[in-house]
């Protein structure tokens, strides 16, 4: 049974720091892509950074320079630095997992990120 169990969402100020971790289990995390999405209230789910099995990263436009996603495969575990954080990065944060060449993709519970004074 494959999970994806995130952690480290919280209650930040505007220009601080959080440290989102995703644990994996039950799939071969080398050859997964895995990914940080984001959905705020009443917006569809949108993707925030992808890593490929090989280190190749990605980013959407509005966290580039701010975010930065990183691998483990040793501990099986992907994170999401983010940094300079606004009140517009409040959403919940689901982690993905993606193998495409077996067509699977699997999805984290979430965790809420709140950016407020």
């Amino acid at each position: 049974q494959v999970r994806l169990v995130e952690s480290g969402g919280g209650l930040v100020q505007p220009g601080g720091s959080l440290r989102l971790s995703c644990a994996a289990s039950g799939l071969i995390f080398s050859i997964t892509v895995m990914g940080w999405y984001r959905q705020a209230p009443g917006k569809q789910r949108e993707l925030v950074a992808t890593i490929s099995d090989g280190g190749s990263t990605n980013y959407a436009d509005s966290v580039k320079g701010r975010f930065t996603i990183s691998r483990d495969n040793a501990k099986k575990t992907v994170y999401l630095q983010m940094n300079s954080l606004k009140p517009e990065d409040t959403a919940v944060y689901y982690c993905n997992g993606n193998v495409p060449r077996l067509g699977s993709n699997y999805w984290g519970q979430g965790t809420q990120v709140t950016v407020s004074s």
